[in-house]
């Protein structure tokens, strides 16, 4: 099980990009994660004429060290660590470590 996951709301916590919030869009290997709106650069590209593509300068998100960012938590309004329980009824459930509360349903 994951401890961070695609769409969750997470906070950057070092770095220069440190205290924005954006949305997981894509979990990498390697404990890379794209966050929507964090780390985003500029890149020069070339057009292709033969290929159909226009060239110019295109932004777009870098990868981001998953130790980097923290999920957050509305109750505190701060990034948060992640722990694991299981439930009653069997299933493994994500878990604020401050505060306790339930993240999966």
């Amino acid at each position: 099980m994951a401890r961070i996951r695609k769409g969750d709301d997470v906070v950057v916590r070092t770095g220069r990009n440190r205290g924005k919030r954006g949305t997981v869009l894509r979990v990498l290997p390697e404990d890379r994660v794209l966050v929507e709106g964090v780390n985003v650069v500029k890149r020069h590209t070339r057009g292709n004429p033969q290929r159909g593509t226009q060239g110019g300068i295109v932004q777009k998100e870098l990868p981001v060290h998953i130790s980097n960012i923290g999920i957050f938590n509305p109750a505190i309004g701060k990034g948060d660590r992640i722990g694991y329980k299981w439930l009653d009824d069997g299933r493994k459930v994500r878990i604020f470590k401050s505060t306790g509360e339930v993240i999966d349903v």
